[in-house]
């Protein structure tokens, strides 16, 4: 098995909006905002070479939306899903599965393009199966007014109109081995329902896709919720229990936003769950 890192671009959100509660004064130590309150964000996806199968974590924004849309997020930076695929020898068409962690634009909206006239969409990995579970597509399709802006149905619809959409069997607790995709799952539903974050077995060591359970290494400390979230005083005791398992085992957790932290480890601390190590992807994934 190899693992490569795949950016796929970067952005910019509302520091405001990604911490909470948590006050300015404090996360902008580990997340500086710019003049508009924006911190950097990135979409770095995670590629599985395992076999015969090349597994994509997530997809990223995409590029089908209008310039307004882009606008509101301030797109920074030369990554591209294409350029980092061919860094390593990759191109989209080999791509054998698409995991989606959840169908939030940010996420999942490199899944799906412009069809040749830009008449309608088709899947952008032509030879791919897209892997979501029921209880999420279930969430996403039928939107609450909180999260409809995140979840477009021309991300989401064409998955299934094309054929290409196949369902993870529905966990029976929070963590589960799936058969399908060869690796263990853990669910969590304060983010939105049944987000799932890949647990991969790669030599000696696990490497957890955090998703956005933990954005960037800034949102480590328990309290530091994202204002996204649906159900934060869910996600609260879903950090404790992910981290706490998380240090006790030495995962190295894989952060899909942060723009400046690839990897990192957490350690106990008399005052919780901290960060202990920050490595660069090539440190830990040998891939180079």
């Amino acid at each position: 098995m190899k693992l490569y890192p795949i950016e796929s671009g970067n952005f910019k959100l509302d520091g405001g909006a990604m911490f909470g509660v948590v006050p300015k004064t404090i996360w902008n130590k580990t997340n500086p905002a710019d003049a508009n309150n924006l911190i950097d964000i990135a979409s770095r996806c995670l590629l599985i070479e395992d076999g015969n199968r090349l597994i994509l974590i997530d997809t990223g924004m995409g590029d089908k939306q209008s310039e307004k849309f882009f606008g509101y997020y301030s797109l920074w930076g030369t990554h591209s899903l294409d350029k980092s695929l061919a860094k390593y020898g990759f191109h989209r068409d080999d791509i054998t599965d698409v995991f989606m962690t959840h169908l939030h634009f940010d996420h999942c909206g490199g899944s799906i393009q412009w069809n040749s006239d830009k008449s309608g969409y088709e899947p952008a990995f032509k030879n791919a199966k897209f892997w979501t579970n029921e209880n999420h597509w279930e969430w996403a399709t039928k939107p609450n007014a909180r999260e409809k802006a995140s979840f477009l149905s021309e991300n989401i619809l064409p998955m299934q109109e094309s054929g290409h959409l196949h369902f993870i069997a529905n966990p029976e607790s929070d963590f589960a081995f799936s058969e399908e995709m060869g690796f263990g799952i853990f669910y969590a539903d304060g983010h939105t329902e049944k987000q799932m974050l890949p647990h991969i077995q790669y030599q000696d060591k696990t490497i957890v896709f955090c998703a956005d359970l933990i954005a960037t290494a800034g949102h480590v400390p328990i309290p530091y919720v994202m204002g996204y979230d649906t159900r934060p005083l869910l996600t609260m005791p879903e950090k404790s229990k992910f981290l706490t398992t998380a240090a006790e085992n030495n995962y190295y957790l894989f952060l899909e936003h942060d723009a400046y932290n690839e990897i990192i480890t957490v350690e106990k601390t008399e005052r919780g769950v901290r960060l202990k190590e920050i490595f660069k992807s090539d440190e830990i994934l040998k891939y180079s």
